[in-house]
Protein backbone atom coordinates (compact mmCIF):
# COMPACT_ATOMS: atom_id res chain seq x y z
CA UNK A 1 0.00 0.00 0.00
CA UNK A 2 1.41 3.34 -1.03
CA UNK A 3 1.59 6.12 1.57
CA UNK A 4 0.15 9.40 0.26
CA UNK A 5 2.77 11.45 2.15
CA UNK A 6 5.51 10.29 -0.22
CA UNK A 7 6.16 10.86 -3.90
CA UNK A 8 5.33 7.76 -5.98
CA UNK A 9 8.86 7.57 -7.38
CA UNK A 10 10.39 7.91 -3.93
CA UNK A 11 8.09 5.17 -2.63
CA UNK A 12 9.07 2.81 -5.48
CA UNK A 13 12.78 3.48 -4.86
CA UNK A 14 12.48 2.75 -1.14
CA UNK A 15 10.37 -0.35 -1.82
CA UNK A 16 13.06 -1.58 -4.25
CA UNK A 17 15.77 -0.93 -1.63
CA UNK A 18 13.83 -2.89 1.01
CA UNK A 19 13.49 -5.78 -1.45
CA UNK A 20 17.27 -5.70 -2.05
CA UNK A 21 17.96 -5.73 1.71
CA UNK A 22 15.59 -8.68 2.13
CA UNK A 23 17.41 -10.50 -0.68
CA UNK A 24 20.74 -9.91 1.03
CA UNK A 25 19.50 -11.31 4.34
CA UNK A 26 18.09 -14.39 2.58
CA UNK A 27 21.44 -14.86 0.82
CA UNK A 28 23.26 -14.51 4.16
CA UNK A 29 21.01 -17.05 5.91
CA UNK A 30 21.37 -19.60 3.10
CA UNK A 31 25.14 -19.05 3.13
CA UNK A 32 25.34 -19.67 6.88
CA UNK A 33 23.16 -22.79 6.69
CA UNK A 34 24.97 -24.37 3.72
CA UNK A 35 28.45 -23.61 5.08
CA UNK A 36 27.44 -25.05 8.46
CA UNK A 37 26.19 -28.24 6.77
CA UNK A 38 29.40 -28.49 4.74
CA UNK A 39 31.42 -28.03 7.91
CA UNK A 40 29.53 -30.83 9.66
CA UNK A 41 30.00 -33.14 6.68
CA UNK A 42 33.69 -32.26 6.48
CA UNK A 43 34.33 -32.80 10.18
CA UNK A 44 32.31 -36.02 10.25
CA UNK A 45 34.14 -37.58 7.32
CA UNK A 46 37.74 -36.32 7.51
CA UNK A 47 38.77 -33.61 9.97
CA UNK A 48 42.39 -33.62 8.82
CA UNK A 49 41.68 -31.44 5.76
CA UNK A 50 39.19 -28.60 6.19
CA UNK A 51 37.95 -28.36 2.62
CA UNK A 52 34.71 -26.58 3.63
CA UNK A 53 36.76 -23.41 4.11
CA UNK A 54 37.21 -23.04 0.32
CA UNK A 55 33.49 -22.70 -0.49
CA UNK A 56 33.08 -20.60 2.68
CA UNK A 57 35.74 -18.20 1.44
CA UNK A 58 34.51 -18.02 -2.15
CA UNK A 59 30.84 -17.64 -1.35
CA UNK A 60 31.68 -15.38 1.60
CA UNK A 61 33.39 -12.91 -0.73
CA UNK A 62 30.25 -12.90 -2.86
CA UNK A 63 28.01 -12.33 0.16
CA UNK A 64 30.26 -9.50 1.36
CA UNK A 65 30.15 -7.80 -2.05
CA UNK A 66 26.38 -8.24 -2.12
CA UNK A 67 26.17 -6.50 1.27
CA UNK A 68 28.42 -3.65 0.10
CA UNK A 69 26.16 -3.13 -2.89
CA UNK A 70 22.90 -3.33 -0.96
CA UNK A 71 23.90 -1.16 1.98
CA UNK A 72 25.90 1.27 -0.18
CA UNK A 73 28.90 1.27 2.15
CA UNK A 74 31.44 1.78 -0.63
CA UNK A 75 31.92 5.52 -1.19
CA UNK A 76 32.86 4.92 -4.82
CA UNK A 77 30.51 3.72 -7.53
CA UNK A 78 27.50 3.54 -5.23
CA UNK A 79 24.00 4.94 -5.69
CA UNK A 80 25.04 8.40 -4.50
CA UNK A 81 27.97 8.43 -6.90
CA UNK A 82 25.67 7.54 -9.80
CA UNK A 83 23.31 10.40 -8.99
CA UNK A 84 26.17 12.90 -8.62
CA UNK A 85 27.73 11.76 -11.89
CA UNK A 86 24.41 12.04 -13.75
CA UNK A 87 23.88 15.57 -12.45
CA UNK A 88 27.47 16.49 -13.29
CA UNK A 89 27.14 15.25 -16.87
CA UNK A 90 23.76 16.93 -17.34
CA UNK A 91 25.24 20.23 -16.13
CA UNK A 92 28.24 19.79 -18.41
CA UNK A 93 25.97 19.15 -21.41
CA UNK A 94 23.80 22.13 -20.54
CA UNK A 95 26.82 24.44 -20.18
CA UNK A 96 28.52 23.30 -23.39
CA UNK A 97 25.35 23.47 -25.47
CA UNK A 98 25.20 19.79 -26.42
CA UNK A 99 21.69 18.78 -27.29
Amino acid sequence: MEDKNFDATEYRNVKKQVKEIKGFYINLMVYALVIFMLMVINLATDATYLWFLWPALGWGIGVALHGVGVFNVAPFLGRDWEERKIKELLEKDKNTGWQ
